[in-house]
């Protein structure tokens, strides 16, 4: 069983993010608020969850937390201020967007820019440790999913609905057949390196 809460005494959100390490879409972060002494044996990092359990923990998540939002960071932002800053973007969107304003905050990962004045703690595989990050981590998954899936539909050529936008050799060898998208991060290495540089001289 995760933990409840990092905080005593205090209304705590967690956050996680999905996407980073795509070659393509949105990065999604959620922020989520739980009762206190809340319980659910069933959740635990989305990574080890399967697609069914994800959606079903998604409904019962909405319906049983105290608040919960997503923020999404695109493609085009990514570029522009490097995916690290667009993971701590998406994650503070999302704080933006609670119902019910936090007084601390705990985040999956080893780094994160601080939210207004409030207190946060960074926690390594967080997601499988405290219950509203690992709450947190199915809404993000989820929701990007179904945005992946959607994408999926108007380029089916990238096996999206397959590969969520990360890079397997079927994203990449279709990005080099097809080229790019507009949903393609192009700040990113998109067919690996020295994948087409390679110069056999004697």
């Amino acid at each position: 069983m995760l933990e409840s809460h990092y905080y005593k005494d205090m209304i705590e959100a967690g956050c996680d993010e999905a996407g980073r390490g795509c070659l393509a879409g949105s990065v999604y972060a959620a922020a989520v608020i739980l009762p206190p002494d809340y319980q659910n044996p069933d959740l635990n990092d989305s990574k080890k969850l399967t697609d069914k359990k994800r959606k079903a923990l998604r409904e019962q998540i909405e319906r049983d937390v105290v608040a919960w939002a997503v923020g999404i960071v695109t493609p085009e932002e990514i570029d522009q201020i490097n995916i690290l800053n667009a993971s701590f973007l998406a994650m503070h969107r999302a704080l933006d967007q609670l119902k019910v304003r936090p007084e601390a905050v705990i985040v999956d990962g080893n780094r994160f820019k601080p939210y207004k004045d409030l207190p946060y703690t960074t926690i390594v595989k967080g997601d499988g440790k405290y219950l509203s990050i690992a709450a947190a981590s199915i809404l993000a998954k989820t929701y990007r999913d179904d945005y992946m899936d959607a994408l999926a539909e108007e380029y089916p050529q990238y096996d999206w609905k397959g590969n969520k936008g990360y890079p397997t050799k079927k994203h990449r060898a279709a990005i080099r057949e097809f080229g790019i998208t507009p949903y393609h991060r192009k700040s990113y290495n998109l067919l690996g390196t020295g994948e087409l540089s390679l110069d056999f001289k004697d």
